[in-house]
């Protein structure tokens, strides 16, 4: 147990500030090396092929992590067990801050990414510990994190870079987890909910197995050949071990991922919303500032510096704050299906608006600051989704799991944007404008497909005060 008093079950806005700080020191250690791998590859000495190994393992490790860690977080504790992934965090950023080798870099990044667990404990921990009219907001406010903090790190990552150092990509980040490990053990009290039982290694095993061979494949796809045998081979491997995990699931007595519980209609329509999601947000990460940067003689773009492209997403950061601000009024009045059907539609109008008038910069912040109010509804949303739909005994996987396929989703989308803007164009040469019209209109599709897929969430909203039914407790919970 944590060595929080009785009285700080009272104190759920400090509870909060600690979480969020620990979430948000996890996005930024993500985003911040996005617009940075050049001067890590030069700073570091190792060819491009090699740096790009510093987000990948990040992406690798978050991925098992994100999962296998919320659920031990529901088994022995999620304040323990957040205690311990905060720790980890801190270690991996200060080897990261410390090193000049490649090799330890990446070791370190892997380290980092076990820092992915830090969401699905921190809204288990909210589900149990906040005040139930409080929870909707709360886990909101966490969900925007996830696109707030993406946008920053792009934004600061340049300024930090040219006038500091690109230790301080590390540095900064070590600060907020190293005080938000303290303040969780100190501040953040023990979660009542707990499912007893053991780790299903097998499961756990053929989990991590699946997601590294499917994101390393979509990942390498383009340096490597997406028809050579490493990525065909990788593929083929993730359908495989996809297939057995399923198999050991459904037969474990305590499952470590409960897939019938994944397969019910909201965890499922909600899922495939947060694929499409994930595709649209990180896939505008990678295409607008690349379109920014262009130069005035390709006929497009504005010829931005790192620090300026990044700034273009300035607009979407800030209206994700300003969603994650009000998202708790609007559940409470609407649920949660009706702004993850809006944050589609929302989204997926900005970008036909962008592919039609991008000629001026207030286009771009216009379609930024409607994109963040898109995204910002869905993120929350969608958690809160997850949340109300499974039992309190199983939110960290169910969360873990639903970040994952946003992973997945984004990993696939920036492929595919990317493949889209460089089709048909000859090396060394600028990409034509018509494939970022083509990637905008991706982009616009992901996100009113996403919109699509959640009118087939069922429709469960309850009003803030009205009692719910009381929550059927699994077999293997208990209270402690």
């Amino acid at each position: 147990m944590s060595l929080a008093e009785p009285h700080t079950r009272q104190s759920p806005n400090r509870t909060f500030a600690v979480l969020g700080t620990g979430a948000m020191a996890y996005v930024l250690l993500q985003s911040l090396v996005v617009p940075a791998l050049p001067d890590l590859q030069a700073a570091l000495h190792t060819s491009q092929s090699t740096v790009s190994w510093i987000f990948t393992a990040y992406l690798l490790s978050a991925s098992v992590a994100t999962p296998v860690l919320g659920r031990l977080g529901d088994m022995f504790g999620k304040e323990r067990m957040l205690v311990v992934v905060l720790a980890a965090l801190s270690a991996g950023s200060l080897i990261a801050a410390l090193t000049s080798s490649i090799g330890v870099m990446i070791a370190a990044r892997v380290l980092q990414g076990l820092g992915g667990a830090v969401f699905p404990l921190a809204f288990g921990i909210i589900r149990d510990e906040f005040p139930r009219e409080r929870v909707p907001g709360a886990i909101g406010g966490i969900s925007t994190l996830l696109g707030v903090g993406s946008g920053l790190g792009i934004v600061l990552a340049g300024p930090i870079v040219d006038h500091l150092s690109y230790h301080w990509l590390f540095w900064i980040p070590l600060v907020m987890t190293a005080i938000a490990t303290v303040a969780t053990f100190l501040f953040v009290p023990e979660s009542p909910v707990k499912t007893p039982g053991t780790v299903n290694f097998l499961a756990a095993g053929l989990l991590s197995g699946w997601l590294i061979a499917l994101l390393l494949g979509v990942s390498e796809g383009a340096d490597w050949g997406w028809t050579s045998a490493r990525v065909v081979g990788l593929f083929v491997a993730a359908v495989i071990l996809f297939a057995a995990w399923v198999a050991v699931e459904l037969r474990a007595r305590v499952p470590l991922v409960d897939v019938r519980l994944m397969r019910t209609p909201v965890v499922w329509w909600t899922n495939i919303s947060a694929f499409l999601f994930g595709f649209g947000m990180y896939s505008m990460m990678v295409v607008l500032p690349e379109f920014m940067e262009a130069p005035k003689a390709a006929g497009y773009g504005f010829a931005a510096s790192v620090t300026g492209a990044g700034l273009a997403l300035l607009p979407a950061t800030a209206a994700m704050i300003v969603v994650g601000m009000s998202i708790g009024k609007i559940t409470a009045a609407v649920g949660s299906k009706l702004p993850l059907i809006a944050g589609g539609l929302i989204g997926g109008g900005a970008f036909v608006f962008l592919a039609i008038a991008h000629d001026q910069e207030w286009q771009v912040y216009v379609c930024m600051a409607f994109a963040g109010a898109g995204m910002g509804l869905a993120f929350s949303a969608m958690t809160n989704l997850i949340v109300d739909a499974v039992p309190s005994t199983h939110t960290g996987v169910a969360t873990g799991m639903n970040a994952n396929i946003r992973t997945v989703g984004g990993a696939i989308g920036s492929q595919v944007v990317t493949s889209v803007i460089v089709a048909g164009v000859a090396a060394g040469t600028l990409p034509h404008e018509r494939g970022y019209v083509i990637s905008f209109l991706v982009l616009a599709a992901g996100m009113i497909a996403a919109a699509v897929a959640a009118l087939f969430v069922p429709s469960t909203h309850q009003r803030v005060g009205v009692a719910a039914a009381p929550e059927p407790a699994p077999p293997v919970a208990e209270r402690v």
